[in-house]
């Protein structure tokens, strides 16, 4: 395993570390919504002091969508690490530049095969 690659699996492992840490907080928090509306009668829909409950509910709620979409993005790269293919595109199967890697770890295609570069309007 080469130097760059050995510094990916350990920035990849601490991403996911990080990851799981926040995916475990945000589903107590979300915990912690769903009982405390259990536990009050109160009107938050009308309420004009501030957000109501349903939307915090729903904001936590896509908070755990993203991060456990992350979560396998991550789960995926440290596949492709291990299976030797990380860093490889999968649209071409050339090589995803280090700088690349080094800004998004859990990048899939080369910067020619990016979604966002292909229908990205012409200035």
């Amino acid at each position: 395993m080469s130097e760059m690659t050995t510094a990916q699996g350990e920035s990849l492992a601490h991403d996911h570390a990080t990851e799981v840490e926040r995916l475990a907080a945000l589903r107590r928090e979300f915990a912690e919504v769903v009982d405390a509306t259990e536990m009050t009668n109160a009107d938050d829909e009308h309420d004009p002091e501030g957000s109501t409950i349903a939307y915090e509910r729903t904001q936590i709620a896509a908070f755990i969508t993203q991060a456990e979409h992350h979560l396998e993005e991550i789960e995926a790269a440290q596949q492709r690490l291990a299976d030797g293919t990380y860093g490889l595109c999968e649209v071409c199967g050339g090589r995803i530049p280090d700088a690349r890697l080094e800004a998004r770890p859990t990048a899939t295609t080369c910067v020619e095969h990016t979604p966002s570069a292909r229908t990205a309007p012409l200035l």
